[in-house]
């Protein structure tokens, strides 16, 4: 199981990047966000089950993963990022290109900034300290990718 936490906590290994982790660690949600894109058009439930399965197995990994690094909160540790832009990018559609590029920078931004109470939410135990900050990050910019798509600026 310690290899499985690795693997999934590590976002498949991106969160070994020697640069800007956490950024490169967001892509596989990047890529993961498309075809769940259609699974939402299909059935708006399924998405959001996907999701809060999504969150659940997150947890399980960077809190598995804390344990293994011996670490609070491991720099490695990235599948909190792509939980976190998945949620920025939850029921927008069309999902094209400039969604996407717009939705990884705004969730970058909210994810480095923590505005409340992303910072507080660091506080929970285990892998939820790990997780649920980025979830919130992840709410802010789907906030605001919700305004900028009301404006037709994306």
């Amino acid at each position: 199981m310690s290899t499985l936490a690795r693997l999934v906590g590590t976002g498949v290994y991106t969160g070994y990047a020697p640069y800007a982790p956490g950024t490169v660690g967001t892509l596989p949600g990047v890529l993961l966000a498309v075809p769940l894109a259609s699974l939402y058009s299909v059935s708006a439930t399924a998405y959001a089950a996907v999701l809060a399965a999504a969150f659940a197995v997150a947890v399980w990994a960077a809190g598995r993963c804390c344990e293994i690094f011996a670490s609070k909160d491991p720099s490695r540790v990235v599948v909190d990022e792509i939980v976190g832009f998945l949620i920025t990018v939850a029921a927008i559609h069309p999902l094209n290109s400039p969604v996407l590029v717009v939705g990884f920078l705004l969730f970058r931004i909210f994810d480095i900034l923590k505005p409340f109470p992303a910072r507080a939410a660091e506080a929970l135990p285990g892998g939820y300290g790990v997780v649920v900050d980025d979830v919130v990050a992840g709410f802010y910019a789907f906030l605001c990718l919700r305004l900028l798509r009301s404006f037709a600026i994306v």
